[in-house]
């Protein structure tokens, strides 16, 4: 009766009720250690960097694993600017080459 005044399957619903409930604690472990690793790099670390990183400490883990927890941390790794290109100047004016 629920489901239909929501317009959600009855086998959407029982799904959504077998979800982990219970605290992972490999899961939290992880997060933890991704935290320290991404705060260690000073926010520069993306997930592929944080996953070398992971790897040499001896955690067996994916990349997109990675990825989905630092978007779960909201971790957003810094990007370089881009270049502001400008023309020589010689004493004041724009040089003429050529």
């Amino acid at each position: 009766m629920v489901c239909s005044a929501f317009d959600v399957a009855r086998s959407c619903y029982y799904v959504h009720r077998l979800r982990r409930r219970r605290v992972d604690a490999r899961r939290v472990a992880l997060r933890s250690q991704l935290n320290q690793l991404f705060y260690q790099s000073r926010g520069s670390a993306g997930s592929r960097s944080i996953l070398g990183m992971l790897r040499e400490e001896g955690v067996t883990i994916g990349r997109f694993r990675v990825r989905r927890l630092m978007r779960e941390l909201g971790l957003v790794s810094k990007q370089p600017g881009s270049h502001a290109y400008r023309q020589a100047m010689l004493s004041g004016r724009i040089s003429q080459i050529g």
